[in-house]
């Protein structure tokens, strides 16, 4: 078994996914230590102190304190999905915008 981790850094293609994989958790632990702006962070401690032992507490455990902190990463996926929306609505409303939806890719870059 021993030989097995050391011939990992032998195979060039897989040391250099194994060091992806450790600098993507790396950016992702300093994703997690960037607190949301305009949050108050007393206030946020005050209600996750109160949730303790709830579904939201276990929820916090299991995404590493990152939701206790309301850190940028804990946001996930939401605001591009709700960024995406507001502006598929808007292209109905402006002109331009739609406009630069029907040039294809090139528009909507």
């Amino acid at each position: 078994m021993v030989g097995g981790f050391q011939n990992i850094f032998k195979i060039p293609e897989l040391k250099k996914r194994i060091l992806a994989t450790f600098a993507l958790l790396m950016v992702y632990r300093i994703g997690c230590a960037v607190p949301t702006p305009g949050i108050d962070g007393d206030a946020l401690a005050t209600f996750f102190a109160r949730a303790k032992g709830t579904l939201l507490g276990l929820f916090d455990m299991f995404s590493g304190g990152a939701l206790e902190r309301l850190s940028v990463f804990a946001l996930g996926i939401m605001p591009y999905i709700s960024a995406s929306i507001i502006l598929q609505l808007l292209t109905v409303a402006v002109p331009h915008l739609d406009r630069l939806s029907k040039e294809g890719e090139s528009g909507r870059k």
